[in-house]
């Protein structure tokens, strides 16, 4: 009997359908695409037209991230739309702290073998749904099979953006100085960090039942903070995401000086106290680890904080002048 011919199809990848994917998600990625694309997906690379007249001496940013193991949460209950906005929000949100402005922006996303139809358009959806949030274009994106690396229905996801700003407004922390307040902007919830812990901490049936509020997109703050920028002094922006407050506060900080954030100066939202609870878990690794309801936090000068504020709330954002900037070792302290 002769041995039957071996094709990728039959080894586990199918091209036509990823090719037929790709098709499918065409319209709804361009929804997201600004006067400066050109193009559409599907070719080698996505095309940006960079309008350089709108700087003397522009600066590009770039940041790459992924949404960890809330893919797990999200397969879970077989919400998926979410993670696509939270893939977005942690590269825009940290290419932001720069002061740039996210100009595009390209997925990629591993498979074992091509997801449901459903499950895969959800991803893209979201993934629009953030840019047109952000402001940036979906320019491109890579869709993997891999088989014998990931197992069936499992996947991985990671992002890719590119921002301008102008060198001269670009925000490096190095306009930090003593006195300076430090203004908190309210997070969704966890965001996209910490859930390895929190995997640990609750039982499968508390994170279904805990679902909704688990599985809060990641806020988008570019347009608020961009208007903010625009309108008023800030000396520094830190996205507060893994390692939290002492970890990416502390990275903004000049040498000379440190912050000190005033625990109970902002609400916390109740999803962290179900975590502690769940996991037995200390405060001071609470603080650690999560964003505890502060997912921006901006350093402006004293007389600014009322401006900025006003900025945020017309932009229904939360806010809180949350510490202060003092002589110190780029160190972040907590206290009651």
């Amino acid at each position: 009997m002769a041995r039957q011919a071996m094709t990728y199809k039959k080894a586990g990848v199918d091209v036509d359908a990823a090719q037929r994917f790709v098709r499918r998600i065409r319209p709804i990625v361009a929804k997201s695409h600004r006067p400066e694309v050109l193009g559409s997906i599907g070719g080698f690379g996505g095309l940006f037209r960079f309008d350089t007249r709108r700087y003397r001496e522009p600066v590009l940013v770039s940041s790459s991230d992924g949404v960890g193991t809330k893919l797990e949460l999200a397969s879970l209950v077989g919400r998926y739309r979410g993670l696509g906005i939270d893939l977005v929000a942690m590269n825009v949100n940290d290419v932001l702290a720069a002061g740039a402005e996210p100009l595009f922006f390209v997925d990629y996303l591993a498979v074992g073998t091509l997801l449901r139809d459903r499950m895969a358009t959800e991803l893209v959806r979201g993934i629009v749904d953030g840019c047109r949030q952000a402001g940036c274009a979906l320019v491109g994106g890579e869709t993997a099979q891999m088989p014998g690396v990931y197992q069936n229905g499992t996947f991985d996801m990671a992002g890719f953006c590119v921002g301008a700003a102008e060198r001269s407004k670009v925000l490096d922390g190095s306009r930090i100085r003593v006195g300076d307040r430090l203004i908190g902007v309210a997070s969704s919830g966890p965001h996209a960090n910490g859930y390895s812990l929190i995997r640990k901490a609750l039982s499968v049936s508390a994170r279904r039942r805990l679902a909704t509020q688990l599985l809060a997109p990641t806020r988008i703050y570019v347009k608020p903070v961009l208007e903010a920028l625009r309108r008023c002094v800030v000396h520094g922006v830190a996205h507060i995401t893994g390692g939290s407050f002492r970890v990416k506060l502390a990275r903004i900080l000049p040498p000379h000086v440190g912050a000190v954030l005033q625990l109970g100066s902002w609400r916390v939202p109740p999803i962290f106290d179900a975590i502690q609870r769940g996991g037995g878990i200390r405060e001071d690794e609470m603080y650690r680890t999560f964003n505890m309801g502060i997912g921006m936090v901006l350093a402006v000068p004293s007389g600014e904080v009322g401006a900025v504020q006003r900025v945020l709330t017309r932009w229904r954002l939360r806010s809180w002048e949350i510490g202060r900037i003092e002589r110190g070792a780029k160190e972040v302290i907590l206290c009651r």
